[in-house]
């Protein structure tokens, strides 16, 4: 896996970036995750870094979704201070009677807050929503079964180390938890070493 690095024209890549986008590269995920690059926002920071990935169980995909590392070299205000924010978005499919459980969104955002104290990713200033969507068919269609989904949005300031480099690889590895879980994935025993997922090709590994 190599994220893509997009960069305003006519401005030379800081150190810290480039090692960010190292460590986001080192990241680990499980199997049944698919990553690859994809092009990252231009617009928002002028340094940024994209991954996409699917999370597909015997060829089913199961879910999606994207992480964005931006990086901003002045700061921004709403970064709580840092330099760097992490952008998130996760969509999964859910057993349709979950659409309606009132904790339905409190248990979503866990899911991201649990993955990242579990990678001991440090990070402040967290936003986002959670978001369920059902679909019910009428007429010619009555008869295909509702569908259900969730979708979690969210940011964070990544905290910098000692050295004031940032190591992005825990908010990655979070991130592919996270998409693990919303599909309903049990998790890795403690003790059993999580194989590497392919990186950008489809088919075996």
């Amino acid at each position: 896996m190599v994220a893509r690095q997009e960069t305003q024209p006519g401005s030379g890549t800081p150190d810290v970036f480039r090692a960010a986008v190292a460590t986001m590269n080192a990241a680990t995920l499980r199997p049944e995750v698919f990553c690859e690059e994809m092009p990252a926002p231009q617009r928002i920071a002028p340094y940024a870094a994209a991954l996409s990935a699917d999370v597909t169980v015997e060829e089913t995909d199961l879910g999606t979704g994207r992480l964005i590392l931006l990086h901003d070299p002045a700061g921004n205000d709403a970064w709580a201070g840092g330099t760097f924010r992490c952008v998130l978005y996760a969509r999964a499919e859910v057993e349709v009677d979950l659409i309606s459980d009132p904790m339905l969104g409190e248990v979503g955002w866990s899911w991201l807050t649990e993955a990242l104290q579990a990678h001991d990713a440090a990070y402040v200033a967290a936003s986002g929503t959670v978001t369920r969507v059902a679909t019910e068919s009428f007429g010619g269609m009555a008869d295909e079964a509702g569908t259900a989904q969730v979708e979690i949005r969210a940011s964070w300031t990544p905290v910098a180390g000692e050295s004031g480099y940032v190591d992005v690889r825990p908010h990655v590895e979070a991130w592919g938890e996270l998409l693990c879980t919303a599909v309903g994935l049990p998790p890795v025993p403690d003790g059993v070493a999580v194989m590497p997922s392919r990186r950008g090709q489809r088919g075996p590994a």
